[in-house]
């Protein structure tokens, strides 16, 4: 099994959420935007348009990162100055990351059947910490990231590399993700068992039942909530190894 992290294992919307309200506070920014909303709206277009600079190849991680807070603060500041924003927005933002409840569960429930890594368009060092603070790095056998792969998700290249990483063919590894696009149907066309977790009720792509596209591979399965993925998994046995991990 491969997952993706943010809005998959960990809840980052609701941490995001959490994070610049208590920023914004304790800078005495609260009443620089109409609301929180607003504002966290802002910082998340900016981080997408910052994350296509970098999956570009037109800025390193860390540039991205310091662009971004350049921009939402509208002012200039020096490399040192952004990265000291950055790093007190990052206090707010760690001190509300929490699992959704969900992935405990049924991570002990698939522990003994199923082997587990993670892909992730993100950097390796941001992962891997996000993963040892939230207490579940263990569970994963390996951790792959866009930054260090040099590729990221929904090419087909990423998925196969964390297939790679587990020693088995693509039609033999199922991928959770919570996008309907980029992990979704990205992961059906890399030719992977896809399972869609759609919180929000999307429904944006195929879901179990429906007729995939002509010549294209089956869309994702969709769920609303990861105890439902055992249930999916044992609709298809073409993939998945016994553990020998641990």
């Amino acid at each position: 099994m491969v997952w993706d992290v943010d809005d998959t294992i960990f809840d980052y919307t609701a941490a995001d959420r959490a994070g610049m309200r208590g920023h914004l506070a304790a800078e005495g920014l609260l009443d620089a935007f109409p609301s929180v909303e607003q504002a966290l709206d802002r910082w998340r277009e900016l981080t997408d348009l910052q994350w296509e600079r970098f999956a570009a190849g037109g800025v390193d991680w860390e540039t991205s990162r310091r662009d971004r807070v350049r921009a939402f603060v509208d002012r200039p500041l020096t490399d040192p100055e952004a990265e000291d924003w950055f790093q007190r927005y990052l206090r707010h933002y760690e001190g509300a990351w929490a699992l959704f409840p969900d992935v405990l569960p049924v991570l002990d429930a698939l522990a003994g059947s199923h082997r587990h890594s993670v892909l992730s368009n993100s950097s390796l060092r941001v992962q891997e910490h996000k993963l040892r603070v939230l207490g579940v790095r263990d569970r994963f056998e390996s951790v792959l990231c866009a930054a260090e792969l040099g590729v990221h998700k929904p090419a087909a290249e990423a998925f196969h590399a964390a297939c790679d990483a587990l020693e088995l063919s693509p039609r033999e590894v199922a991928y959770v993700g919570d996008h309907p696009e980029i992990d979704g149907r990205g992961a059906a066309d890399a030719g992977l068992f896809s399972v869609w977790i759609d919180r929000a009720g999307v429904r944006a792509v195929t879901a179990p039942g429906e007729a995939p596209e002509a010549g294209r591979p089956t869309g994702p399965r969709r769920i609303a909530s990861l105890a439902e993925l055992p249930a999916i998994l044992r609709l298809d046995t073409r993939f998945g190894a016994p553990s020998t991990f641990g």
